[in-house]
């Protein structure tokens, strides 16, 4: 083998190692994030542990690798970056650990979720200025129609990023949602990318038990959008996915990701079940908890 095709087999070996390093960080970062959900929902006791849970995978490859953002220049018009809005705002502790551990703010602060007279409520807020949050939500529905507003105006004015939101399958059962879905369709609103959690689970049991969602795929594409599908807490498959969303984006149809999850994901007892959905672990269940999840970048 001649000296230059060595020199490109270790070219290639420390791009692959590089890879590797990285997608090891990232899965490193989703142990963290799922320790400071079940600390942070115990601290408060109160707030929505298993949907969270389920959704590490997304949120870390979002935040740490798709999305294009500036942490620390914080600006709410967000203007020249992506921008991503929670629909489903009661997943807020995710959302908090993910905003903190990629540089919003101190780490520190998340010992606050849901104390009165603190910047982590219950739902994300913007009265209280939390670096990251640009709409507030929890009411369920809302989330679609902002998202495109803000795609619109980024349109406008020839900003060329993409909007990002996250909704939780059971939102779907609001009408709101699918008012917005024929709009952004009508109005070819191309650089938007949605995803659903389909964990199948809600407050009061599964969704097929409370309002069955029937065949998503065919719903979405037949209000004109398009469709993809991935399994959520598969780390490379969610980075993967969301890639290749993206190059699909500016070509007339907004894009949906139908994202198959297990609620309570990460911890055994809180999994299959919608028991989870909004109770918060005691003592015992908290230190089982964190013995299933390896501390990797610090608690806070």
């Amino acid at each position: 083998m001649s000296k230059k095709g060595d020199t490109d087999l270790q070219i290639l070996k420390k791009l692959f190692q590089k890879t590797t390093d990285s997608f090891s960080e990232l899965e490193n970062i989703c142990s963290q994030v799922r320790r400071d959900i079940v600390r942070m929902v115990h601290g408060a006791q109160s707030g929505h542990p298993g949907g969270s849970l389920g959704c590490v995978e997304f949120f870390v490859a979002l935040y740490f690798d798709i999305l294009k953002h500036n942490p620390k220049n914080f600006q709410m018009d967000g203007t020249n970056e992506d921008l991503f809005f929670l629909s489903n705002g009661h997943i807020s502790p995710v959302w908090y650990s993910t905003l903190a551990r990629s540089g919003y703010f101190d780490v520190k602060e998340l010992s606050t979720f849901r104390f009165l007279n603190t910047r982590l409520q219950g739902h994300p807020t913007t009265h209280e200025h939390l670096p990251g949050v640009r709409v507030a939500s929890g009411s369920l529905g809302q989330g679609l129609s902002v998202a495109i507003g803000a795609a619109l105006s980024k349109d406008l004015n020839d900003d060329n990023h993409i909007v990002y939101t996250l909704h939780g399958d059971g939102e779907l059962q609001e009408g709101q949602i699918w008012e917005a879905a024929m709009f952004a369709a009508a109005n070819k609103v191309n650089n938007l990318i949605s995803t659903v959690d389909c964990n199948g689970q809600q407050i009061d049991g599964s969704t097929n038990e409370v309002l069955p969602l029937g065949d998503l795929r065919a719903k979405w594409e037949s209000f004109g959008w398009m469709v993809f599908e991935m399994n959520g807490n598969n780390l490379e498959e969610v980075i993967t996915t969301l890639k290749k969303s993206k190059q699909y984006t500016g070509k007339g149809k907004p894009i949906v990701i139908l994202m198959k999850t297990e609620m309570g994901n990460g911890v055994d007892f809180m999994m299959h079940s919608h028991k989870w959905h909004g109770v918060a672990p005691n003592d015992e269940q908290l230190k089982k908890a964190l013995e299933q999840l390896q501390e990797t970048v610090g608690d806070y």
